[in-house]
């Protein structure tokens, strides 16, 4: 048995384990080797429904299906109560939740709901300002005109709903955002700002800054994954070259910046000393991007074999040196996650959306179940 497939073994035992262990709650982050657990109220939901569905693809469990299905009627029941209004997260919702069930299924009930997600995601959009606010209400004094690198990911949603329905408006609110985003969030030396300011009402640019990060300028690495894996499926859904190039160059930046054990620190930025936090969550987005970036470079591209060396030394220290295996009562996959540093919430411990894309990472290396981004067929 391969490195790869122990480690998917011990990830799908695990998750079996914690369908009794949450019940109808959802793993939030990680506090005194235990998760919190949440109701079906924050961005972080969808990341359990869809390790369920990833464990179903693999194992053919009935067990994980049944557990996923109850996860997307919770997702029926929170958009029908108007409970996610409020934050651009719709895509890491409702992708991995009931848009896997269609993938997966086929299911016409599942694609209706991801459509009236993707909706609610339109709901976001700024026409005066040309971008997809990321927090708070319409007019909010200080989040009205801001953006996030993290909404790169929510943006395939868009693609997705263009695709099944034809409508331009989705398609083309996600290019000008991912236009947007490309312009202001990445810098020229190829790291990123985590938010940028703009003039809600013209869109004049005014500022980048951070809500996660070390300082305004500094690289936090887990948004310099995100947009990693976002520009690179941009580019897969539209065949933008600049999408792909910044993909390119985010990784580069990235792997350029790890310390000797290939997973990163919080932020690219903060000073290094022995009590500066991990992200292993932001070295498993990463490499779960890298492979998606992997797939449109063909083999004479020069930076194919940096990238699969690094892809290939960061997964492999995920699983040697920061996964729960041999534990067996671990509710988590991944140790030593950061979610907020800055605000010490849970800045050492499991991170929902690490385990799933530690997990997306390893069912695609190995069995090339690819996660729920995109529609099957478009390898």
């Amino acid at each position: 048995m391969t490195l790869w497939q122990q480690a998917i073994e011990d990830a799908v035992g695990k998750t079996r384990e914690n369908i009794n262990r949450f019940g109808d709650k959802f793993p939030h982050v990680g506090a005194g080797d235990k998760y919190i657990l949440n109701d079906n109220t924050d961005w972080t939901e969808g990341f359990w429904s869809g390790m369920l569905w990833l464990c179903y693809e693999y194992s053919g469990d009935a067990a994980f299906r049944q557990a996923a299905g109850r996860t997307v009627d919770s997702f029926r029941r929170r958009l029908d109560q108007n409970r996610v209004l409020d934050h651009h997260d719709i895509g890491f919702l409702y992708s991995l939740s009931a848009k896997a069930q269609w993938l997966i299924e086929g299911d016409e009930e599942a694609r209706k709901l991801t459509l009236e997600a993707a909706d609610v995601l339109m709901r976001r959009w700024r026409p005066q300002g040309g971008f997809i606010q990321a927090w708070g209400e319409e007019g909010d004094p200080h989040n009205g005109g801001r953006i996030i690198i993290d909404c790169m990911m929510n943006l395939p949603l868009l693609y997705w709903a263009y695709g099944q329905t034809g409508e331009e408006k989705y398609r083309n609110v996600a290019v000008i955002h991912a236009d947007k985003s490309r312009r202001f969030l990445v810098r020229g030396d190829d790291s990123s700002y985590h938010t940028f300011y703009f003039d809600p009402q013209n869109g004049d640019s005014i500022r980048g800054g951070t809500a996660q990060g070390y300082r305004d300028g500094s690289t936090w690495t887990r948004g310099q994954a995100w947009g990693i894996y976002g520009f690179a499926l941009s580019y897969r859904y539209t065949k933008n070259p600049l999408y792909l190039e910044t993909s390119r160059r985010l990784a580069r930046f990235f792997y350029e910046h790890l310390p000797e054990d290939s997973v990163a620190y919080w932020d690219f930025d903060a000073p290094v000393n022995g009590e500066t936090r991990r992200d292993s969550s932001a070295s498993a987005i990463a490499a779960a991007g890298t492979i998606e970036l992997l797939a449109h470079l063909d083999g004479t591209h020069p930076d194919r074999a940096y990238f699969e060396a690094a892809l290939q030394r960061s997964v492999t220290s995920l699983v040697e040196n920061y996964s729960t295996m041999g534990r067996p009562d671990a509710e988590g996959l991944l140790l030593h996650g950061s979610y907020s540093v800055r605000e010490n919430k849970s800045p050492d411990d499991y991170m929902s959306w690490g385990d799933y894309f530690y997990l997306e990472t390893l069912l695609r290396l190995e069995r090339g179940i690819p996660g729920y981004w995109y529609e099957r067929g478009q390898d």
